[in-house]
C-alpha cells in the first residue's frame, strides 16, 4: 500500500524554480495556445525565450503542450502536430525532418510503483532524425527512436526501435525494413 505523505519531489526536479514553471504554464495557456496557426515562428520564440533548443523552419502547432521547455531539443524541419503532448519531466530530443503527428505522448516521466512512497523518476527520449510518429504514439520514458523509423497510428512505444524500421501495435512490434526512395 502507498503511502502518499511520504513522496516528495527529487531536488531541482523541474530543472527551473517554481516561479518560472507556473509563468511558462501561463504563457502556454495564453500567448502560446491562441496564437493562430501560421505563427510558427511566434512559437518558436516563445519556447526558445523559455529554454527550449528549437531548430530552423520546426513547425509546432498551438495546441501542442510542453511541460518544460528548456528540457526540449527539436532539429531542424520537424513538425509537432495538433494536441501532441511532450511530458518533457526528463529531456526530449526530436532529431532533424521529424513528424511528431497529432496526439501522439512523449512521456519522460513515471512513479516506482514498487515502493511505498511512490517516487517519481524522468529519463530521457531520444527521437533521431528522420522519423515519423503517427496520430496517437505513446513513448514511454527512456527510449530512443533510431534514424528513418516509422511508428503506426495508436501504437505504444516500450522499447527501443531499429533505425529505417516499420513499427506497429501495443506494444510496437517489427513490421518489416523501411526503404527510402
Amino acid at each position: 500500500m502507498y503511502q502518499l505523505k511520504e513522496f516528495s519531489l527529487p531536488p531541482n526536479f523541474r530543472g527551473r524554480s517554481a516561479f518560472l514553471v507556473q509563468f511558462w504554464w501561463l504563457v502556454q495557456a495564453t500567448l502560446f495556445r491562441f496564437s493562430p496557426q501560421f505563427m510558427y515562428g511566434w512559437r518558436r520564440f516563445l519556447l526558445r525565450s523559455f529554454g527550449a533548443r528549437i531548430g530552423k523552419k520546426v513547425i509546432i502547432r498551438p495546441s501542442t503542450q510542453i511541460t518544460y521547455p528548456w528540457k526540449v531539443k527539436i532539429g531542424d524541419y520537424s513538425w509537432i502536430g495538433d494536441d501532441v503532448v511532450l511530458y518533457s519531466l526528463g529531456e526530449i530530443e526530436i532529431g532533424n525532418n521529424t513528424v511528431i503527428s497529432q496526439r501522439s505522448y512523449i512521456c519522460t516521466g513515471s512513479h516506482d510503483y514498487s515502493k511505498v512512497d511512490f517516487p517519481i523518476y524522468s529519463e530521457k527520449i531520444f527521437i533521431e532524425d528522420g522519423c515519423w510518429l503517427a496520430t496517437d504514439v505513446f513513448v514511454a520514458p527512456g527510449k530512443i527512436i533510431k534514424q528513418g523509423t516509422v511508428v503506426g497510428a495508436r501504437s505504444s512505444v516500450f522499447n527501443d526501435l531499429d533505425s529505417f524500421s516499420v513499427y506497429a501495435g501495443s506494444p510496437a512490434k517489427l513490421i518489416r525494413k523501411r526503404g527510402i526512395e
